[in-house]
């Protein structure tokens, strides 16, 4: 693989450059062709990499592909996308972004705030051509592996053709991340029938049955965690509660099997007998295997993290971005898109 260039939004995040510089050594020690750009307080980056350099060896050569950029601001996670367009301008997310824009970096990787990120990233890369608004797109367990769900709150509103460039978006990023040539796409709904759904979802599956992704239909939400699809397509306001009803879930059924099994003797000598099983079932649905969220439909690569990413959560973001620069992700979401709109706009022969 050729040379690939990230710029890390070292200041967003719970934790900014004291998780992110971890991360990013961790990333270029993975990938021999990999060169980051540290955005950011360039005092507090060089404390961090003084302190990695101490607590692990990293050669020269991991050193030589990390370059510090220094940004006087840091955008806020309360603050509103607004506020950061306008009054953030020399901020470590606006600069990475920058960055991409100007070509001295091909992604762009932040765990700051999300509404600003998109913001700041539509604002300054712009949307591809045929593409009305951009969406963000994650994977999420299920029984063959994981399903790309999108958009996930980007877009409260969404027109049936929206939705189709959704479709098409999504089956594109999976097609590159997984190496699937031609990835199900469902579209969520509230029952498989093609009566079911709102005039706004039967309109968008009218359009997705002309379209030249896979699509498989109608999908109902506890379908997504079976093996019915690889992307699910939904509004923003759908996805967005569909997401964080999947993160309560788990956090509940986590709190329960902790509960079950410390609660008395028996049950602490239970969870020592299921340990194994216990630890192989944590891995397969631990959230930091998750991490990294796609805005797609953008002239650029831009990846969310998750603000309370850890080192490996925020590293899985890296790796993300790495594949999507590979796989030239845009390009092929604007081929794809342009492809489509010529299906469905040519008269019936």
């Amino acid at each position: 693989m050729s040379q690939v260039t990230l710029a890390l939004d070292a200041m967003g995040g719970d934790e900014g450059s004291h998780v992110i510089v971890p991360a990013a050594i961790a990333a270029l020690q993975r990938h021999s062709t990999l060169h980051i750009v540290l955005v950011g307080d360039s005092a507090a980056i060089q404390a961090e990499l003084t302190a990695a350099a101490q607590g692990t060896a990293h050669d020269d050569d991991v050193s030589s592909r990390i370059r510090v950029q220094h940004a006087s601001q840091v955008v806020e996670m309360d603050e509103t996308p607004s506020s950061a367009l306008r009054g953030k301008k020399d901020s470590s997310m606006r600069v990475a972004i920058n960055l991409v824009r100007d070509a001295q970096a091909q992604a762009c990787v932040s765990a700051g705030n999300t509404g600003a990120l998109m913001a700041t990233a539509k604002f300054v890369l712009k949307t591809l051509p045929g593409v009305d608004r951009p969406a963000i797109c994650a994977s999420i367990p299920a029984e063959h592996g994981h399903t790309h769900v999108l958009d996930l709150g980007a877009n409260v509103d969404c027109s049936a053709e929206q939705l189709q460039q959704f479709a098409v978006m999504g089956a594109q990023l999976v097609s590159a991340l997984d190496g699937v040539p031609a990835p199900r796409v469902g579209l969520l709904n509230i029952g498989e029938e093609a009566i079911k759904g709102n005039e706004r979802v039967r309109e968008a599956s009218a359009l997705l049955s002309q379209s030249d992704i896979n699509y498989v239909g109608f999908v109902e939400a506890n379908e997504i965690f079976t093996d019915r699809a690889d992307v699910v397509v939904c509004d923003g306001f759908v996805g967005n509660v569909l997401l964080k009803t999947t993160e309560g879930a788990a956090k509940m059924f986590g709190q329960y099997l902790r509960e079950a099994f410390l609660g008395r003797w028996f049950g602490k000598l239970a969870a020592l007998i299921a340990m194994p099983v216990l630890k192989r079932f944590r891995h397969r649905i631990d959230p930091r295997r998750y991490n990294g969220a796609s805005f797609l439909g953008l002239r650029g690569i831009v990846v969310k993290s998750h603000g309370s990413a850890d080192k490996l959560a925020f590293g899985n973001a890296i790796d993300i971005a790495v594949i999507e620069v590979a796989n030239n992700v845009p390009q092929r979401i604007q081929d794809g898109v342009e492809r489509n709109l010529q299906r469905t706009s040519a008269p019936p022969s």
